[in-house]
């Protein structure tokens, strides 16, 4: 999709009613089921954490980034993800969280970001965040510059790949808590995003195919 005609269709996704909970649990684990329930975590004090969905033009076209994280001892280790991360106390709110966690990550300057709005809170119970993601349009091409010290590589997911049916499957996976599940993921490219990162894609795309 032209990144121009992307730009039209921003006021009628502020204007969607969230699919929330309806498209979380198409791309959730079985496992995960009962903890995408807003009770499941009340009494767990979750960590606070925002990530960017952030939207941009690359030769015209509309583009979505993504980042492979470094390996390291910890449950997200190599997963695909949005950047983003886990609120500090000089963040005035989530919002600032997410310009600060794109900056660092992947270098685009906060100024250089119009956040749209926020998408529905999603909890992760192995690392016990709660996540707010936003939605984000960088009206040029960012000259991107990966932290070595938090991402092993960048993705950019054309919207129009985003959008096809065909990248969606199920897998089998190791996870910090089984060894082996199947999970519905989105297969871009060699990688696969599955999990949260999955579930907040579910909810962009079908607010997206909504008004299209």
């Amino acid at each position: 999709m032209l990144f121009s005609d992307f730009l039209k269709y921003i006021p009628k996704i502020v204007n969607q009613q969230l699919p929330a909970l309806s498209a979380h649990v198409k791309m959730a684990p079985a496992s995960r089921l009962p903890s995408l329930e807003p009770d499941y975590y009340k009494d767990n004090n979750p960590r606070q954490s925002a990530v960017m969905m952030l939207f941009y033009p690359k030769n015209e076209q509309t583009n979505i980034i993504l980042i492979k994280r470094n390996s390291y001892p910890g449950v997200h280790s190599s997963q695909i993800s949005f950047p983003g991360g886990k609120a500090e106390l000089d963040d005035v709110n989530l919002t600032a969280t997410a310009l600060r966690e794109t900056y660092e990550e992947v270098g685009v300057e906060p100024q250089d970001i119009d956040v749209v709005m926020p998408f529905t809170q999603i909890y992760i119970p192995p690392s016990n965040f709660l996540v707010a993601p936003f939605l984000g349009v960088a009206l040029k091409e960012p000259a991107f510059k990966p932290s070595p010290d938090e991402v092993e590589a960048l993705i950019e997911l054309p919207l129009d790949v985003f959008l096809d049916d065909s990248i969606v499957i199920e897998t089998e996976m190791q996870t910090s808590y089984s060894q082996k599940i199947i999970v519905p993921a989105f297969k871009v490219d060699d990688h696969i995003v599955w999990g949260a990162t999955a579930m907040i894609l579910s909810e962009l795309k079908e607010t997206i195919k909504s008004i299209l």
